[in-house]
């Protein structure tokens, strides 16, 4: 696997060797040594998969301690923007976000570490949506912020008249008048 650092230090994208053929295609999708080699040592506990259509924007989602989440997300069919903002107070890229496209033919995977919040986009007509945890989701320690907070300047690549939103994610916060974020001196491993 290639890992391609990104503008914020620990989020980084995963690009897999394919092997092909006549016959398709080959590849490792996961390699805990080579993910704790590369990336960082991180203990999955948790596969998740969702299905959605165009227009379908899940996030800004993070969990808080002591529950916060490592995520490695990847698409099986179609593609998303996926993003990850930097909710660390104190840190110098705290407010900032990476954006990556991942798709079914790119194979890409995104690694997105404790102290950020997750979000994608759906940019094609349906989508199957993979992700690792590396702790169980808490349902009393969610957060999340506004996916149209202007402060975090992202463009979801849909028109916001065809974004579909879950009833929970029309009314979060932004991120300047969030309640609780994470400290960027603590370890959150």
């Amino acid at each position: 696997m290639e890992v391609i650092q990104t503008a914020i230090e620990g989020v980084v994208i995963i690009e897999p060797r394919l092997f092909n053929d006549d016959r398709g295609y080959f590849f490792e999708s996961f390699s805990q040594r080579d993910f704790d080699k590369q990336v960082r040592q991180v203990s999955f506990v948790q596969d998740n998969e969702s299905k959605s259509s165009y227009g379908v924007l899940r996030g800004l989602h993070f969990q808080k301690p002591p529950f916060a989440q490592s995520k490695l997300v990847r698409v099986i069919k179609g593609a998303v923007l996926d993003v990850a903002v930097d909710i660390r107070k104190g840190s110098p890229t705290f407010g900032r976000h990476v954006a990556v496209e991942l798709t079914e033919d790119n194979h890409r995977q995104f690694f997105i570490p404790r102290g950020f919040a997750h979000g994608f986009s759906v940019l094609t007509p349906e989508v199957i949506f993979q992700y690792k945890c590396d702790n169980f989701y808490a349902p009393q320690s969610e957060g999340a912020l506004a996916w149209d907070d202007p402060d975090l300047g992202i463009d979801w690549r849909i028109p916001a008249d065809r974004v579909i939103l879950s009833e929970k994610d029309k009314h979060h916060a932004r991120l300047k008048d969030a309640e609780w974020l994470f400290d960027y001196t603590e370890n959150l491993y």
